[in-house]
């Protein structure tokens, strides 16, 4: 039976906690006109009790552990903001399920390693696991996966879904600036951490893109089947290249199927200058989904940032208040399906590649042979001397073939005494 008043329990009081607490506090009344429940939040916990968070917490709210808030008999629903996919977070939400407590967790790493199991426990007790926030942020995305198009055969999903990497693209394009002053520029910003190293290793793109493709195919989530590739390899000169080639580069997550298989790839993409995903820069957050019979839908956004979790935490908070209880990945733990995983190997692709190399003769000979012995053929070349004409920058363009033919080039070119750094390679993707 819904209830008329829910006991909250928020675990994690860093910057998206401790916004999520004053917005809960101030919009009470709000919240009960919309879902005819009373929120209290009736325990916190955070590593440092001390800390000034420009707020007073009542302390008789203080948790002695936080797997207090697990375990209290009083608390109907957690919220958990720790992070990270093992320690705490996995401790305290384990527990809470395990103790029929509603859960509400901005935690992409934790769901998409252990989603599958927390769901099952989920379903058992007849609670709600919701993480819409654990994936770009504001973005209403695995609601609108869930309810929005659950009509929909869907037959790709893909997008930006990094702010961090994103900004530091636009700002390499559009200020003229290398990486690294990007990278900093950023970290000033408040857009990249201490330690961006999930943002930039496309590691973080990967949590959330396992998570929509699960929701998107109806599937047990996939770690092992994924490529995952990151921008730290990218410099001003191929953001100057793919310009005059009529390309944006860009940070992309995609997921689609393809005669049954389904293919996940994280990877740095070269896309049409004049597409719309192209336009979508600084640190928002873009996702396009591929359906029948709706067609083609977008979801743009903020995707990170305290107030824009805060609203997908919300909105969770909502649904549960509401006294909805709901298949965590939409269908209940028989029904979704193992299905079978593609390799990015397999996938046609045309190519951007790039080899700076000692200009001497025979170099630009060697590569063609390579390229041509591995079935890949060049649909444009363009050849820049450096400064010094002791070297020179060899651009291709390849017509589409299979991945690993040009993987394959790439590899065997690497091994190339005439090379002065190491190739580069950045698919080119048609959307």
């Amino acid at each position: 039976m819904k209830k008329k008043k829910i006991n909250i329990a928020i675990v994690g009081l860093g910057n998206i906690g401790s916004y999520l607490y004053q917005y809960l506090e101030k919009n009470k009344k709000n919240i009960k006109k919309k879902t005819n429940v009373d929120i209290n939040i009736l325990l916190v916990s955070a590593r440092n009790k001390k800390k000034n968070r420009g707020f007073k917490i009542p302390k008789n709210k203080w948790c002695n552990s936080y797997l207090e808030a697990a375990s209290n008999k009083n608390v109907d629903l957690v919220v958990e903001l720790i992070g990270g996919a093992e320690g705490a977070a996995k401790n305290l939400v384990f527990s809470a399920l395990n103790n029929k407590k509603n859960v509400v967790t901005a935690n992409k790493a934790l769901i998409s390693k252990y989603g599958d199991t927390l769901a099952k426990i989920a379903e058992k007790n007849k609670v709600n696991l919701e993480f819409e926030a654990a994936v770009c942020g504001g973005l209403p995305i695995i609601r609108t996966l869930k309810e929005g198009l659950i009509a929909n055969s869907i037959s790709k999903i893909y997008g930006i879904f990094n702010g961090t990497s994103n900004y530091i693209l636009s700002s390499m394009d559009k200020n003229d600036i290398d990486f690294t002053e990007a990278l900093n520029k950023a970290k000033k910003l408040g857009y990249a951490e201490s330690d961006p190293s999930s943002d930039l290793n496309g590691d973080d793109v990967a949590s959330k893109l396992k998570i929509l493709t699960s929701l998107s195919f109806n599937s047990y989530i996939n770690s092992s089947n994924i490529t995952v590739e990151g921008i730290h390899d990218i410099d001003k000169t191929d953001i100057t290249n793919a310009n005059n080639l009529g390309y944006k580069i860009k940070l992309l997550g995609v997921s689609e199927i393809n005669n049954k298989k389904v293919t996940q790839r994280v990877h740095p993409c070269l896309i049409d200058k004049f597409s719309y995903i192209a336009n979508i820069n600084g640190v928002l957050n873009a996702v396009i989904i591929d359906g029948v019979p709706v067609g083609q839908t977008v979801v743009q956004g903020e995707g990170a940032g305290p107030k824009a979790t805060t609203s997908a935490l919300v909105s969770d908070i909502s649904s549960i208040l509401r006294g909805n209880i709901k298949f965590p990945f939409t269908l209940s733990d028989k029904e979704r399906r193992i299905i079978k995983f593609d390799r990015i190997s397999n996938k046609i692709f045309s190519a951007y590649m790039r080899f700076d190399v000692i200009d001497k003769y025979g170099v630009l000979s060697d590569i063609t042979n390579i390229m041509a012995k591995n079935k890949v053929s060049i649909k444009r070349l363009i050849q820049n001397p450096f400064r010094s004409k002791k070297y020179s920058s060899i651009v291709i363009i390849s017509h589409k073939t299979k991945d690993l033919n040009i993987q394959n080039v790439i590899k065997k070119i690497s091994l190339k005494n005439y090379l002065v750094r190491k190739p580069k390679l950045i698919r080119i993707e048609s959307i």
